[in-house]
């Protein structure tokens, strides 16, 4: 498995595969062709698909300039290796290719040739799934946590430092917003007037509406382009901060066992990563906000001092009960149902927590069985529920947005949107 470094990252939204992917690309080819007088970028499958609601065409140019770059927009093309799949073309002055590279944006920001490896031992963790995992901390008497520090070593803890601070910034900017959300939905910004009515005693409402705010609140930091963490996705980036935002509040939790609780969400991430997928061009919303429930569950137990047995079960039914979610964003934009959705699940996994809790830890499907079984429904899924637009919720708004090419990138200029690029 690769290390926790690949799977929080941060980046500005709205989409970890449609933009933080393509920008991080679009710098790689333009380091190696600068000679290059114009560029020519196609885009596959679902980058193709939604790729207008995601920036996904802005983010490109913007990083390839002052080069001119056009982009080919090919829908209908799903490349076997991954669906979010594109070609960047290098042109000389007579537009002759002077260079091309095929790439793939395979979830969660990471990028991947077709002669890469999508998965296996050996690259940071030996050990890739959670039984194994499990008893290797049983045999050495740690916790999940000590076994990303016996994999990544010590460093590891300074980056996912910067992953605390960026999480939690970003709830301090979202929550002092109101208006709308840049797009065509003038979808209303929400997370600033949910946590202006906190009564402020401690009660289950209170720690509720918290979390609901803190999820929303990075939710439309995503949406409108600010900075936030992979958590596992720019699309389910809500759910993690804003719960454990909430929790140390609550718990008045230290800086130690907030990282080290970091340690635990994302190695149940890096499992999902490893041995089915983050990315909803390819299982679905199941592959990320399923995958963020089931890290925030496991998360929560750990931080509620629950055991290693009670860590896994959470994060199973984390899973386990999203199989199947589908990815349909109304008009290619992360904004509906996906904000919504994260704040949702956010309260949805400390209940899952509370339900592990609840019992021994002995349950009847592992986490690695239910993580197989995602993997195995994404693979089944029809495509339009595959973050296409062309199903579920999304197909029908679709009169709404016939009138227009796409997203208008003046009216985000016009939000202050876009400060957090470094194109």
């Amino acid at each position: 498995m690769d290390s926790l470094k690949e799977l929080f990252k941060v980046g500005c939204g709205p989409s970890s595969s449609h933009t933080m992917g393509p920008e991080r690309a679009a710098k790689r080819f333009k380091a190696e062709t600068e000679e290059a007088a114009s560029y020519r970028v196609e885009l596959y499958g679902s980058l193709a698909a939604t790729g207008k609601g995601h920036l996904t065409d802005w983010i490109i140019e913007e990083t390839l300039k002052p080069k001119k770059t056009e982009i080919v927009w090919m829908p209908e093309f799903i490349h076997e290796y991954h669906t979010n799949g594109m070609k960047f073309f290098a042109l000389d002055e007579a537009g002759n290719t002077i260079k091309d590279w095929l790439v793939f944006s395979v979830g969660g920001g990471t990028i991947k040739e077709l002669t890469d490896k999508r998965s296996g031992a050996g690259q940071c963790y030996n050990l890739t799934k959670m039984d194994d995992i499990m008893v290797w901390c049983k045999e050495n008497n740690k916790e999940l946590w000590e076994y990303v520090e016996y994999c990544e070593g010590p460093e590891i803890w300074d980056h996912l430092k910067l992953i605390l601070e960026t999480m939690n910034a970003a709830v301090d900017r979202g929550i002092r917003k109101d208006g709308v959300l840049p797009g065509k939905l003038r979808y209303r910004r929400r997370a600033k007037e949910i946590y202006d009515k906190i009564d402020k005693k401690r009660n289950y409402l209170v720690i509720t509406k918290k979390i609901f705010a803190y999820a929303l609140a990075v939710s439309e930091e995503n949406s409108s382009a600010g900075t936030i963490v992979t958590a596992p996705t720019c699309g389910a980036a809500g759910v993690i901060p804003g719960l454990l935002r909430a929790l140390i509040e609550e718990y008045e939790l230290d800086e130690t066992t907030s990282l080290r609780a970091l340690a635990v969400a994302g190695l149940i991430g890096n499992l999902i990563k490893e041995n089915a997928t983050i990315s909803g061009a390819e299982g679905g919303c199941q592959a990320e906000i399923g995958a963020a429930c089931s890290m925030a569950s496991g998360m929560a137990v750990y931080i509620l001092g629950g055991t290693t047995e009670q860590i896994e079960y959470a994060a199973e039914m984390g899973m386990e009960h999203h199989l199947g979610m589908t990815c349909d964003p109304v008009g290619g934009y992360v904004q509906i149902p996906c904000i919504e959705r994260n704040a949702i699940v956010a309260v949805r996994s400390l209940n899952t927590a509370d339900y592990a809790l609840s019992t021994d830890g002995e349950h009847t499907i592992s986490f690695d069985q239910v993580v197989v079984t995602m993997k195995e429904t994404g693979i089944d899924m029809c495509s339009a529920y595959k973050e296409t637009s062309t199903g579920g919720l999304a197909k029908y708004y679709e009169k709404f947005f016939k009138e227009s090419d796409g997203i208008s990138y003046g009216m985000y200029a016009a939000f202050g949107m876009f400060e957090g690029f470094s194109a």
